[in-house]
């Protein structure tokens, strides 16, 4: 489902825990990590929608979270022709997204990334509230850096005084041009290490062998 403009409606989820790090999951059989997201059905609400793809990538029920915030209006981002099916292109410009913070009011040990039959992650971390700046790959950055700023008075009681000078200079290059589809090299460490999702033997061989077919369309990303 696209609009006139040629954008699919989509919601990005920012999910905090009670040190205020966020989410962070990596793309399955991929090197690269983002926050979770995915596109709104026909007849969904964007709470709806944000609800449904809470519990499909992550697994977590609307009992395990707090909705916080949202966005005030929609973020754009245009998706590289390369990365676009080819059925697609002429007709298919990138994602309109509202943006919710959600608050785990449950344990880690609710979060299975498992919850789906087409998992989204396979692996995930928690991260400090910024660090994704540096991460997420750069045809998002500038939706990222739009959503994270705009949320961050909900997180924070003074959201201008959490981010150090760095983030500063990430922001304002954020609205740079650079070249679509880099991805940014992290320039920190995790704060801990990464959880895995749970796999036996057979389902990991599937997984990893897995053809280009089922990869996932690239109008999710």
């Amino acid at each position: 489902m696209l609009d006139r403009d040629g954008y699919r409606p989509n919601v990005g989820i920012i999910l905090v825990n009670s040190r205020n790090s966020v989410f962070w999951g990596k793309r399955i059989r991929e090197h690269s990590w983002q926050f979770p997201q995915g596109g709104i059905k026909r007849g969904e609400s964007p709470e709806q929608a944000m609800l449904r793809e809470l519990h499909e990538e992550v697994g977590l029920h609307p009992h395990h979270v707090r909705i916080v915030g949202r966005t005030r209006d929609w973020l754009r981002y245009e998706v590289p022709e390369h990365w676009v099916r080819r059925e697609w292109r002429g007709h298919y410009r990138g994602q309109k997204q509202i943006w919710f913070l959600v608050r785990l009011v449950g344990r880690d040990s609710d979060i299975d990334l498992r919850a789906s039959s087409h998992p989204e992650f396979d692996a995930w971390r928690w991260n400090d509230y910024w660090v994704p700046l540096d991460a997420v790959i750069e045809f998002k950055r500038g939706v990222y850096v739009q959503a994270l700023n705009e949320l961050a008075r909900l997180v924070f009681a003074h959201a201008q005084g959490e981010r150090p000078a760095r983030i500063e200079a990430s922001l304002r290059e954020a609205t740079q041009p650079g070249e679509a589809g880099r991805y940014l090299r992290g320039r920190h460490r995790p704060r801990g290490p990464f959880v895995e999702a749970r796999a036996d033997a057979t389902e990991r061989a599937t997984l990893l062998g897995a053809s280009e077919a089922a990869l996932p369309p690239d109008g999710e990303r």
